[in-house]
Formats: structure tokens, sequence, C-alpha cells
């Protein structure tokens, strides 16, 4: 609001974060386009490295200065203020991505050249313009920098369109800018172009162009001059294109539309790009629980803060450890999200391993205690001429075989009995025990007596779950019978489940033995980063004080120990180095000196630990 540079503080180390993902996956059920299988062509990322122009080289080398002494007049301004000087790196990394995208945005009186991005990106667009030119393959253009402006001077837009037109022979009117589109009619009428063909390549920045536009019919290819600043603008921009309904990309392109990121070397476009892709990693690892570190950098850049003063230097001076840390703790995070995997799938198959041991076991138990009932039964039973099995059944209380009179009696039994939940013998069976027991059941809100009948042997048979048909005593005293029978189709379905057992619990003894074979390569190379990581703070370390007095006593003060002066940590094996202990920049920025018999005070200082 009054124009002026403040610095801000934000969140940049998160730690738990297991048990963040856990508790993230308690409250939310988070499905990706792959889990639910949306038909959409795949992204292919390219990322197209470009060569600093020798102007570029130039100001490189002022924004090195400027990042060290906070000269400003190196840069072409006035001097910082008060207020500015705080926000010195801010400043610096606001230059740096102006200076990758083109000179001119920092002055228009820089000249054109041949090697700078935007030429670069004429050509490319040139080249995907002509090859799928039968096909009115459509491009869109993204940058959030140099935006195009009625009447408001140079911009890169404009830029790109003179070559496109000029250089190409591309007719200007299948290039637009979404900016031109003052209205949401001649919004809609652009994006019905691009999808007609009509509009072969429309340029916009990420709030204009990134949300709210279906023109993915014929998109083949997206670029991004620039990278924005959070992961979930880098997805809207790619969704433009990479998303359902992109008919050329899935008939003509291999269902799949290439993502083209500029980056020059020796800036900070290379750097950006990993890290937002480290931060979108992150996030979908937390959002799909496949998170395994307990701790996670986000990133020493954002667009409030700038960047940290020896990353940044790092960056320009085309020192590429940085990068090459960036890589090494992806492949380890990936490394480490397969070991997580392999050791959940592996940890799964040894409990279904022994839980269907236990279960062909338990089955083959039952096979045998009912086959060998069946047997029993078939021992005693009687037949009919036809080989039907008679109903040779005996209650208590009656004298008659009369199958009638037997199923009043049971039905008299099955309204009557109390045995209090207490298995009770009524009569019997082919010497097989009938027995009824009396279970308290609560049906809409009210409590009933239910008699339930089972005929016994190695165990308890029923027949409609033990309710005999009291509107009918021939089918009542039937029942047991009935019960007895259908041990055979009772065997045979145990039998169809051990067969599918039989057949599944070698395949689990094979996944249970198998040992993880990536875990050398993850120690390997978690060894590098830390000895990267130990390089990386080597170089990036203040020089080394010169011996000083003590200023009252006149003794002679050793420097500081190497180890707590270059802040180095010794990292074990199992674990990712990437976080820095906020105490080190403790130690790094404080002075304690003190007076034999006295307490120390702190001072803030930067030459480390004084005695």
């Amino acid at each position: 609001m009054t124009n002026n540079v403040v610095q801000k503080e934000r969140f940049r180390y998160f730690i738990k974060v297991p048990e963040l993902a856990a508790f993230y996956n308690e409250i939310t059920d988070y499905r990706t386009a792959e889990d639910v299988g949306v038909d959409r062509p795949n992204k292919n990322e390219i990322l197209h490295h470009i060569p600093p122009t020798p102007e570029q080289e130039d100001f490189i080398q002022k924004l090195m200065q400027f990042a060290k002494t906070g000269d400003a007049t190196l840069l072409g301004r006035l001097p910082l203020s008060e207020t500015e000087e705080k926000a010195k790196m801010l400043i610096a990394t606001d230059y740096a991505r102006k200076m990758a995208l083109d000179m001119r945005m920092i002055d228009p009186h820089y000249e054109d050249h041949p090697d700078n991005k935007a030429s670069h990106c004429a050509k490319i667009i040139a080249e995907y313009y002509q090859k799928y030119d039968a096909q009115k393959g459509t491009q869109f253009v993204f940058s959030d920098l140099g935006t195009y402006q009625p009447g408001d001077g140079w911009n890169v837009y404009s830029e790109i369109k003179r070559k496109l037109t000029e250089d190409y022979g591309i007719p200007p009117s299948e290039v637009r800018f979404i900016q031109e589109c003052k209205t949401d009619k001649a919004r809609k009428a652009v994006i019905d172009a691009m999808n007609a063909g009509t509009v072969r390549v429309l340029f916009g920045s990420t709030s204009m162009l990134g949300t709210g536009v279906n023109a993915q019919k014929r998109c083949v290819a997206i670029h991004h001059l620039d990278t924005p600043w959070r992961p979930s603008d880098l997805q809207q921009r790619d969704g433009r294109g990479v998303r359902a309904g992109n008919e050329i990309a899935k008939h003509f392109a291999g269902n799949n539309v290439d993502v083209i990121i500029y980056a020059v070397e020796k800036s900070l476009d290379s750097y950006k790009f990993n890290l937002l892709h480290c931060k979108q990693t992150f996030i979908s690892q937390l959002k799909s629980g496949a998170m395994e570190a307990r701790t996670i950098d986000e990133g020493a850049m954002d667009e409030k803060s700038g960047m940290n003063f020896s990353e940044y230097m790092a960056l320009l001076s085309g020192n590429t450890d940085l990068l090459d840390k960036a890589k090494l703790e992806k492949r380890i995070a990936s490394l480490e999200g397969e070991r997580k995997s392999f050791n959940k799938g592996k940890r799964d198959s040894e409990f279904k391993l022994e839980s269907k041991t236990r279960e062909l076991g338990n089955n083959t138990a039952f096979i045998d205690a009912m086959t060998e009932d069946w047997n029993r039964f078939l021992s005693v039973v009687q037949t009919d001429k036809e080989g039907n099995h008679l109903n040779i059944i005996k209650v208590d209380g009656v004298d008659s075989a009369d199958e009638k009179v037997i199923g009043k009696r049971l039905q008299e039994i099955a309204k009557n009995a109390t045995t209090g939940g207490l298995y009770t013998q009524v009569g019997e069976f082919y010497g097989f025990p009938i027995k009824v027991v009396s279970e308290r059941i609560l049906k809409e809100g009210l409590e009933f007596t239910d008699n339930r009948f089972v005929v016994e042997g190695n165990y308890k048979y029923t027949y409609n779950n033990g309710h005999l048909a009291l509107a009918d005593p021939l089918a009542a005293a039937r029942n047991f019978l009935n019960a007895i029978e259908r041990i055979p189709s009772i065997i045979d379905q145990y039998k169809a489940k051990n067969e599918v057992l039989e057949r599944e619990i070698p395949q689990l003894q094979e996944i249970a033995g198998k040992v993880w074979k990536k875990e050398e390569e993850l120690k390997q190379l978690k060894s590098e980063l830390a000895a990267l990581d130990r390089k990386i703070q080597l170089e990036l370390a203040p020089p080394t004080p010169e011996i000083t007095e003590k200023e009252h006593e006149g003794q002679q003060v050793k420097p500081e120990a190497k180890g707590v002066r270059n802040g180095i940590r010794q990292y074990p094996e199992d674990t990712s180095p990437q976080i820095r202990n906020p105490s080190e920049s403790i130690i790094a920025n404080h002075t304690i000196t003190g007076h034999p018999g006295l307490y120390a005070k702190e001072e803030t200082r930067s030459k480390g630990l004084k005695i």
C-alpha cells in the first residue's frame, strides 16, 4: 500500500510428516485422475536449457556483486533504502527472474538476441505448428512476467508473436493473447477458436489462462516461459492440455502433450522448477499417505522472501552442486517410498499368509469332522425302496412314530421352551441329539424369545437357521433330516475354499520371502548426499576470521573450530540430510563472550564462537 518493501517470514520446515499425513487421511478421501482412471493424455515434461547471452552473463556478475555488497547502482537503480536493504535478496531474486526471461524486462534499450528465451520459444512453437499443421494442433504459452498490456511498451508476448509472424510466416490472426479479451463473450470466442483450430497459439498468465479454459481439444504443446510460485498453479497451467477431451493428442500424438519448460543456464529457472516439483511431490505424497521422511524442507525460495544468499550465489555462479543435491534428494525420496511400499506389501503378505494358513487348517478340520458325522449317519440311516432317507425321529414325551404327531410336539416346544440360553436335548435323530436353545432378541425396540433347534454331531447342524415350520407339522418334523443332508454341500464349500487357499499360499510365501534389492543403492545415495552436503557447506562457509586479541586482557584467541564455523553435521546413513538444524543458525549468528567468574553474555554477530 505504501510502496515499501517489507520483509516477511514463512513456514519452511515441516516435522512429524507421517503423523500429519495419517491425520490428513483420516478426514479426507484423496483420489487422483490416475486413481479413478480418467481418460486424458500423459504429460511429457521437457526442460529446455538455454545458454545465457553475453548481456545476461554480464548482468549475472552484477547481480552477484549486488547480492554481496547491496550496491543497487550496479543494477542501474538508486541506492537501497533502509527498508529495501532488509529485502535485498528479494530484490535480487526479482531481477534474476526478469533477466532470465529477457534483458528488455530490465531495460527496454537492450538489443534482441537470437539466443534469448523469446527466440528459442518462437522457434519451438513454429516447429510444433508445422508438425501438427494438418490437424490444426494448438499450443498454450504461459508467462506471468512481461504480459501483454495495450499501449504499455515492450512485452515478451508481443515479441514472440512478432518473431512467429515475421520469421516463421504464421498468420497474426492465429496468435492471440487472452488479455485482449475484455468481455466474457470475447473470451469464449477465442476459446472456441482454439478448439476449432482457427487460433493456433494462445498466450496468457496463470490467473487469466490457467483456470476455467476448456480449449484442450487440439492442444499438442504447452510452453512455460517462467515458473509460477505454487505447484497448484503449474498444475492448472498444464491442465489446459493434459485434460479429458484432447482429441488431437490422443489420436495423433501418442496420447501425449509436450510441456516445455524454458530454463536459462546460471539463472534461477531450473532451481525454481525443481523446487516446485519437490513441493508437488511432498503435497502428493502427503495426501496419498505415501510419505516416509519425518522432516521436509519446503525450499529456500518463495515469492515473498526471495531466496537465501548462499544458494543464490551458487546458482548464478554456475555451481551445480545444489541441483545435484536436489536430484539426489528426489531419488532418495523415490527409493524410500518404494522401500516403504515394498515393506508394506511384504507385511501384508506375511499377515495374509498367516491368516490363510490358519484358515486352511481350520477348514481341513471342519471337513474331517463333518465327513465323520456324514459317514456315521450313512451307517445307521434307513431308506425306502427308492433309496430315500427315512425320517426316524424320537421326541421326549412322544411315543408315536407318526411324523405329524412328532411335528406338532416340536411346534409346541418351539412356542413354549425357555432354556435360558442353554442347549437342551428334546429328542434324537438316528443317534444324533436334537437340542433347542432359547435366545433373547430385540425387534423394533421390544424383547422376544427366539427358540432355535439343532441336530448335534461334531458340529451343530441347522436347517432354516434352526427355525421350525410352524404352519406345517410334517415340515417341522423333517427339519433335522434336512439339516443332516446339507453336510455334503457344506463339505464341498470348504473343499472349494481350500483349493483357492492352496493356490494363494505359495504365492504369498514367495512374496513374504523376498528381499528389497535396492537397499545398497539407497545407502550409497545417502552417503553421496551427505558428502555433497558437506562440500556445499564448506564452499558456502564464510572466510576464517583473523586471530584477534581480547580487548581488555590482550590474550590471543584461536579461531573457531572448523566444524563449528562451517556448521558441518554428520548424518546417520538411515536419515536424509536435507534439513538444516535451525540451531546452527543460532551458533553461526551469535557470539558468546565472558570473563572468568562471570556469566556469559550473548551478542549478535557473524564471526562464530568466541570465548
